[in-house]
């Protein structure tokens, strides 16, 4: 009997596999992180990444623009005037990094941390009490 899951078809995506490359390299959750506490201009993210270079950080936000994750508003001022927030879609990721903190937080020896993704979010017997937006 074949096995009817598409996971198994090489031309499909693991959904799991998506969000992972999505976020899994060294800046992308950063890079949320921080808009996750409000609207961004790039130099204000540079100063809250220490060590992401302008050129990696453009990429990450590109990136996540092209997902559809973060909005790029460009004003037209001289200088230019460039602010990024995240998108609806990008908001519905937040229930995900929160619990992917509290497991961290969890299997970590050390004091938890103040994470903004956090922020506003109840935590009840190391279960984090979130709910998906629909």
């Amino acid at each position: 009997m074949a096995n009817q899951d598409p996971c198994f078809e090489s031309d499909y995506i693991c959904p799991i596999q998506h969000v992972v490359d999505l976020l899994g390299n060294k800046w992308s959750i950063l890079v949320l992180r921080e808009l996750f506490k409000d609207k961004r201009r790039t130099g204000q993210l540079l100063e809250a990444l220490p060590g992401c270079s302008t050129k990696t950080l453009t990429i990450r936000l590109r990136e996540l623009e092209s997902q559809g994750i973060v909005k790029r508003e460009v004003f037209p001022e001289i200088p230019p005037h460039v602010e990024y927030s995240l998108t609806e879609k990008g908001l519905e990721i937040q229930p995900v990094l929160v619990a992917l903190h509290q497991l961290g937080t969890n299997w970590l020896d050390q004091d938890p941390c103040a994470c903004s993704i956090v922020d506003g979010v109840s935590v009840v017997s190391d279960q984090v009490a979130v709910s998906l937006p629909t």
